[in-house]
């Protein structure tokens, strides 16, 4: 890979990629047959990966950047959304970081954000190709200025004279996702130990981590972007040890805990509040039913209930018109008076699959209607609720 992004960065490279930009599957092979008569087939093969990798990497950092950036498959997969490196790094900036070690900095989606911020950036990664593809890419967005690219073992790294660290373990092993924080590469413990070297620090970390390995001395924080929780982080330097925050993007929105008691559980109202996720991962439910003056549908269930409408950014508002105990048929039949044609299924507390459901319910959906059914548990007992979203 490392060879092949040498041949990209060429100036024949440069251009076969500008003239491979937004090839469609279908057509790649009719594309690479044209091409391998005027360049070399390594080249074309190169480039076309490059495109495809581009394609997906737009979701993530917008087209106009990834049409200029290189990637590497793992690069795609495990870099952070350029929406939530932005809002990590304008933080720093509020707490008058200037310069970072970014240790783990894979292809250099943080560093992008924090040298856009105009934060001056160490950026290291042990891998050669990572650390080229991230060189590569401070050079294609004209950050090279403030990003320093290293290729070296992140744990061997002196981090003085930087006024933070921020740390991206590895969280994926020949297996797939690894949850045990200690099986991190390297392990949260290490990083928890590299954050003291600095003023201020922000280790990203897997959002499903339990609440008691988080360290007593750090700041929780869950960041979900347009409702999709995409990572949690800790955070030493804030002045708030103990502290656990969501954070909703685009905005942003914060809401911090304030330690409430689990809300009680109560019959299930007019009104049903889906919590976004970062809320529910951050435990501050609670906190969201207090605003909207409600209660749990079920105690173990994170599932919002009240007698009135209130607009909140931390959760989703549903009608619900219809309560009954889990059972296909008398959904079917429901569905079918309401001339039902689209279902949507949301689950919480449920083993049912959605799709399950809804192909048993709405074997051939012809209504012009649609609704959503909740598949949950209300004072313990299996149920459906039926209704749709919430208008003011």
């Amino acid at each position: 890979m490392n060879d092949h992004l040498s041949l990209l960065l060429t100036p024949e490279g440069r251009a076969l990629l500008d003239e491979v930009r937004g090839t469609a599957p279908a057509d790649e092979l009719a594309v690479a047959t044209r091409l391998r008569r005027a360049h070399p087939a390594e080249l074309v093969s190169a480039a076309l990966a490059q495109a495809r990798l581009r394609q997906r990497a737009a979701a993530k950092f917008g087209e106009a950047d990834a049409d200029r950036m290189f990637f590497t498959p793992n690069g795609v997969e495990q870099s952070t959304r350029a929406s939530v490196a932005g809002y990590r790094a304008q933080r720093l900036k509020a707490l008058g970081v200037t310069s970072v070690a970014d240790l783990c900095c894979g292809i250099g989606g943080d560093a992008i954000a924090l040298a856009r911020a105009g934060i001056r950036v160490l950026a290291v990664d042990r891998d050669p190709v990572t650390a080229a593809t991230a060189r590569a890419n401070a050079d294609a967005l004209g950050l090279a200025g403030l990003i320093e690219v290293r290729e070296a073992d992140v744990q061997e790294v002196d981090t003085a004279g930087h006024d933070a660290v921020f740390v991206d373990p590895a969280r994926r092993g020949g297996r797939g996702r690894v949850f045990d924080p200690e099986a991190y590469s390297p392990p949260l413990s290490w990083a928890v130990r590299a954050a003291s070297t600095a003023r201020v620090a922000a280790l990203k970390i897997a959002p499903g981590i339990p609440h008691e390995a988080v360290p007593a001395a750090a700041e929780a924080e869950w960041i979900s972007d347009a409702g999709d929780v995409k990572e949690a982080v800790l955070w030493f330097g804030t002045g708030a040890p103990g502290a656990v925050r969501a954070t909703l993007l685009p905005g942003p929105r914060t809401l911090t805990g304030r330690g409430l008691p689990d809300p009680a559980a109560r019959p299930v109202g007019r009104y049903l509040y889906e919590p976004d996720g970062a809320v529910i991962r951050a435990h501050l439910v609670a906190e969201v039913a207090e605003e909207l003056a409600g209660g749990l549908v079920d105690p173990t269930i994170a599932y919002i209930t009240a007698d009135t409408l209130r607009a909140t950014p931390w959760a989703t508002a549903y009608e619900i018109t219809d309560q009954l105990p889990f059972n296909v048929k008398k959904l079917k039949a429901l569905l079918r008076e309401r001339a039902v044609g689209t279902l949507t299924v949301k689950k919480r507390g449920s083993a049912v699959e959605p799709e399950e459901l809804r192909r048993k319910a709405l074997p051939k959906p012809q209504g012009r209607n649609s609704a959503t059914v909740f598949l949950t548990r209300v004072a313990g007992a299996p149920t459906m609720l039926l209704g749709h979203p919430a208008r003011p």
